[in-house]
């Protein structure tokens, strides 16, 4: 189920826990504030991973 998710470091762990439980005060149901935060934290990673392949390809 969470194969596809990057490790996170403690501080990200505690941010996500607080965006998601932001959501939720505002009316969102749990299942989809994690969904939310999930997909956003897969989209930054990926957006990082390209970003680092392009930096090494532009020192090569």
């Amino acid at each position: 189920m969470f194969n596809d998710m990057p490790p996170l470091t403690h501080s990200q762990q505690q941010d996500a826990v607080e965006r998601i439980q932001s959501l939720m005060v505002q009316g969102m149901s749990s299942g989809e504030a994690i969904a939310l935060v999930a997909a956003d934290l897969r989209r930054q990673h990926r957006s990082d991973m390209v970003t680092y392949d392009k930096c090494d390809e532009e020192d090569e």
